[in-house]
């Protein structure tokens, strides 16, 4: 894979806390304060950033062209250079990506938001399926991810004992985050949801919102004084039906790690989009992470799951912690769809790991 022709950084990272808000709080109420935020952070204005790209869903809105609400509030004033798209904001953060590589900008601002606490998320992503023949039996997410579940346990990857050590260690270590919804070991695993996934095994519903700054070459270098650099990033995805698939792997994550250069040399921190903790079993596998690699320092999706926001928020983090001197190399991955369907992946360095 030849490199890129411009290096690319994470700059800036800011996030919400992760929490289920009122109605009477707006989209655009929840995510003014985080752009806020992550401008302040580098000292830029609106007018200074080169190209915008934000990621987002009508349906959870439950409005047509919803983005549009969040653009006004972003300022679109004098015109900017904005684009979107209808997915979570990892793959919002990618077009900005391919843009910076262009060109055609230096600075990129990209956000995302999800509110989808005053619905039932688990029906609203069936809309996902294959609107044929998976659709119409109405299965939600969770029971999907339950079915993932159950073929990682018939092949023996793992046990209900195992899946609950990953949440009591994913909530235990989001305990030092701030922004996260649940915290501490003391979280119970509960009752089934559909087996064998129990309460603990699943994300609870909150809304969110989060941004990043991306900046090229010597701009970066001025606006942080450790940028995230960006070595490689791809994005794959597995077949629409679900019935083709094997579920207890990941094929199309591995190939884009792969691509993004991940098994070049190791990480020491994974970020993983993994909103059940049976996907985090098939993601350690596709992406080779071993015992020596601290997954989801941050928490995790077990413990704030903004939908639509939460890629976004696993690329700030692993960029927030090279930032802050805690990692050299850090994986980042991001998921959508049904069984993790889609998967993202980038390879984030600090300045010295080259």
């Amino acid at each position: 894979m030849r490199p890129p022709i411009r290096d690319i950084a994470v700059v800036a990272f800011a996030q919400s806390d992760h929490r289920r808000t009122t109605d009477e709080i707006s989209e655009v109420e929840m995510l003014m304060p985080v752009l806020h935020q992550v401008l302040d952070a580098t000292g830029l204005r609106t007018s200074d950033i080169g190209f915008t790209c934000s990621g987002s869903s009508d349906y959870l809105a439950g409005r047509a062209f919803s983005f549009t609400m969040a653009l006004d509030g972003v300022g679109a004033w004098p015109p900017i250079s904005e684009s979107h798209v209808e997915m979570d904001g990892a793959w919002a953060l990618y077009e900005a990506w391919t843009k910076l590589l262009t060109g055609d900008a230096d600075t990129a601002l990209v956000y995302s938001y999800g509110k989808s606490s005053p619905g039932s998320v688990r029906d609203v992503l069936t809309r996902q399926l294959d609107p044929y023949y998976v659709a119409p039996l109405w299965p939600d997410s969770v029971a999907l991810a339950a079915l993932q579940a159950q073929a990682l346990v018939d092949a023996g990857e793992t046990d209900e004992r195992a899946l609950a050590g990953v949440a009591a260690r994913s909530r235990t270590a989001a305990s030092a985050n701030p922004h996260a919804q649940l915290r501490g070991s003391g979280v119970a695993q509960g009752d089934y949801e559909v087996r064998p996934l129990r309460t603990g095994d699943c994300p609870p519903v909150g809304d969110g919102a989060a941004a990043v700054i991306l900046a090229a070459g010597d701009r970066a270098r001025d606006l942080c004084e450790r940028p995230a650099w960006i070595r490689g990033i791809d994005h794959r995805i597995e077949a629409h039906s679900l019935g083709v698939r094997d579920l207890t792997d990941s094929p199309s994550a591995r190939l884009a790690a792969e691509r993004a250069g991940l098994f070049e040399r190791p990480v020491d921190t994974a970020e993983l989009h993994a909103p059940f903790t049976s996907q985090e079993v098939v993601l350690r596998k596709a992406l080779r992470l071993g015992d020596d690699v601290d997954v989801n320092p941050s928490g995790g999706a077990l413990a704030a799951n903004p939908v639509m926001a939460a890629g976004l928020v696993r690329i700030g983090e692993a960029a927030a912690r090279i930032h802050r001197g805690g990692s050299d190399r850090a994986l980042a991955h991001a998921t959508s769809g049904p069984c993790l369907q889609q998967n993202l992946v980038a390879v984030l360095e600090g300045e010295d790991q080259r």
